[in-house]
């Protein structure tokens, strides 16, 4: 009966590999799919700042053209000053040139503000280019072991039911059936050591002629409790 316990101990490692195994092919996909967005969302803010500084740059272009248009338009207001014949002539006149005046201080303004806009642009756009540069070299590295991982995980499966199979058939048909019940029924680790003489469990205090009849070794037994697999271990029972 040890040697039963102990095929059931080594089946139980198995069982719990396996799940690792098939919890790996949940999150490894979500891993790489996040590595995957960050490359994405940092491309996307360079290629953002690209874009805004190329926009700034269109601007500054017409702003310019703008001042250059309404100093023209100025010049030729201050020329006409000279040819002015009345009162009424000269106030429609000044009020243009004061107009055209404020144009050029505002377009100033927006110039000294977009000029700034570029300044910084120029500046960030280096940092987000060495950012997202460094992020896709190593996301890269990580996307690589993450799919040599999961390609490797058929294989460890594989291995793993291999290995099962093995030792499914060592052990007697009653006692595979009471482990497979109790794993599929509960789930977790369907055989616990007794610790200080309780169900390690659900920590259900034993009998003390249940705790001698399980220190023996002859036979399975279950906790009353909760139903998993109990076995003796002079390293932790006592």
């Amino acid at each position: 009966m040890q040697s039963d316990l102990e095929l059931l101990l080594q089946l139980q490692v198995i069982d719990y590999d396996l799940g690792e195994l098939e919890r790996s092919k949940e999150y490894l996909p979500d891993m790489m799919e996040n590595l995957t967005r960050e490359m994405t969302e940092a491309q996307g803010r360079l290629e953002q700042a690209r874009k805004a500084l190329e926009q700034a740059r269109i601007r500054q272009r017409e702003i310019e053209l703008d001042i250059a248009s309404k100093e023209t338009q100025l010049q030729r207001f201050q020329e006409q000053m000279m040819s002015i014949k009345t009162n009424k002539e000269y106030d429609a006149l000044v009020a243009q040139i004061d107009g055209t005046k404020f144009g050029i201080s505002d377009a100033e303004t927006q110039m000294l503000e977009v000029m700034d806009t570029i300044a910084r642009m120029e500046q960030e756009i280096p940092e987000l280019e060495k950012a997202a540069g460094e992020m896709v070299q190593n996301n890269d590295r990580q996307l690589k072991v993450l799919q040599e991982k999961i390609d490797a995980i058929g294989d460890k499966v594989a291995s793993k039911m291999a290995e099962r199979d093995r030792i499914v058939q060592a052990v007697p048909r009653q006692i595979k059936s009471m482990y497979e019940r109790v794993r599929k029924g509960r789930g977790g680790t369907p055989v616990v050591p007794v610790r200080k003489r309780a169900c390690s469990a659900c920590f259900k205090a034993l009998t003390p002629r249940k705790v001698q009849e399980i220190k023996k070794g002859d036979q399975i037994h279950t906790c009353e409790s909760c139903g998993v697999l109990l076995y003796w271990d002079e390293s932790i029972s006592n």
